[in-house]
C-alpha cells in the first residue's frame, strides 16, 4: 500500500514540474514549440509538412563510387541504384549474388564481412553460410542520398588505420578487452 501511495505521489508531482515547466517557458519569453524542433512547424498539424526530397544514386552497380564509412565498422552506404534489387526477403536477396565473398572479387563488389557469417548469439563460425539474421540487408545498408542537411553534421568518424574507412574488422575485434 505504501508503495502505492508513494508512486502516486512521484506520478503527481512530476506532472506538476511538467505543467509549471510548460507555463513558466511561455511566460519568460522562451522560444516556442515550433522554434525549437528542426522541421519549424507546429508540432500538431501535418499539412504544411513535406518530407525532404533527395536524390537517389542511378548509378548501376559496379560503376558506382565507394563511399567512406561514417566510423570504423559502421554499415557503409549502399553507392548504386536498387531498381528491381527490392523488396528483399530471405529467399529472394539480390545482393548476396555480387556481394557474398565467392563472386565479390569476379564482379568488383565489396564482399560481405566476416561477421556476417558468425552467429552472433552464439559465436560460431557458419562458414559459407550467411547469419540467418543478416538476410535484410536493408536493416542496416541503406543507399546514398545527395540532399541538403537540415542541421550541420561536426560529427567526424574515427579510424584506426586507413583500411577501416572501407572495409570492417568486427569479427576481429569483437571481443577485444573482453576477458
Amino acid at each position: 500500500m505504501r508503495r502505492r501511495y508513494k508512486n502516486a505521489v512521484l506520478i503527481a508531482l512530476g506532472m506538476l514540474v511538467v505543467f509549471s515547466g510548460s507555463s513558466f517557458s511561455q511566460s519568460s519569453g522562451s522560444m516556442s514549440e515550433e522554434e525549437i524542433g528542426i522541421r519549424k512547424k507546429s508540432l500538431y498539424s501535418e499539412e504544411e509538412v513535406r518530407p525532404a526530397k533527395g536524390v537517389y544514386p542511378e548509378t548501376s552497380p559496379g560503376a558506382s563510387k565507394r563511399f567512406q564509412r561514417a566510423f570504423e565498422n559502421s554499415p557503409p552506404l549502399i553507392p548504386h541504384d536498387l531498381t528491381g534489387m527490392l523488396p528483399i526477403a530471405e529467399t529472394n536477396n539480390m545482393c548476396t549474388g555480387c556481394h557474398m565473398p565467392m563472386a565479390a572479387k569476379s564482379v568488383g563488389a565489396v564482399a560481405i564481412p566476416k561477421s556476417h557469417f558468425v552467429d552472433m548469439d552464439t559465436g560460431k563460425d557458419l562458414g559459407e553460410t550467411l547469419d540467418g539474421n543478416r538476410y535484410d540487408c536493408m536493416q542496416c545498408h541503406v543507399p546514398q542520398v545527395k540532399m541538403s542537411a537540415p542541421v550541420q553534421n561536426l560529427f567526424e568518424g574515427e579510424f584506426r588505420d586507413e583500411k577501416g574507412k572501407y572495409s570492417s574488422n568486427l569479427a576481429d575485434i569483437l571481443n577485444e578487452g573482453v576477458e
